[in-house]
């Protein structure tokens, strides 16, 4: 049996004057992420563990924030682009355990959506897809509400296998 195991780890500043996207979906509040891209965390680290586990470069490889075309662009289509390539490289997703770590908003509602949208764009079962939050508990940037981070875990199988 080959299995592959990758984990990975994104943060964005939160600022004014942007939609908040996590998982996959617009979430209401006050404040959006800081980044080139959507700047959805929860995606970029699910993006970081799928390139780890699949041996190819990291997601500022492939993605620069130089990059002109990639400007405002929907992670899920970045998400899309690595899936192909993991895929290329000979594997399948078998899971992905992803923890987002914020002080507001609550993300326990969006559960459902998240992984409905992250599952459905990776051609997964809703179970293959595991989503939890937890806060800093006011400790540091992310604690102060003025960050969010996201880790995630995944695992890979020979596609051989399958």
């Amino acid at each position: 049996m080959s299995y592959r195991v990758g984990n990975g780890f994104d943060i964005h500043r939160l600022v004014s004057g942007r939609p908040l996207f996590l998982g996959g979906i617009e979430i209401a509040h006050d404040k959006g992420l800081a980044g080139h891209s959507d700047g959805d965390c929860v995606v970029h680290a699910l993006i970081e563990a799928l390139l780890g586990a699949a041996g190819l470069p990291d997601i500022g490889s492939l993605y620069p924030p130089e990059d002109p075309s990639i400007a405002g662009i929907s992670s899920l289509k970045m998400l899309d682009r690595v899936h192909e390539l993991v895929g290329d490289k000979g594997w399948q997703i078998e899971n992905a355990d992803i923890s987002v770590i914020c002080e507001q908003p609550k993300l326990k509602p969006h559960y459902q959506k998240m992984r409905q949208t992250l599952s459905s764009c990776l051609n997964l079962t809703y179970e293959q897809i595991n989503f939890k939050a937890r806060t800093a508990e006011k400790l540091g940037p992310i604690g102060e509400g003025e960050a969010i981070a996201a880790i995630c875990t995944a695992l890979l199988k020979s596609k051989d296998q399958a």
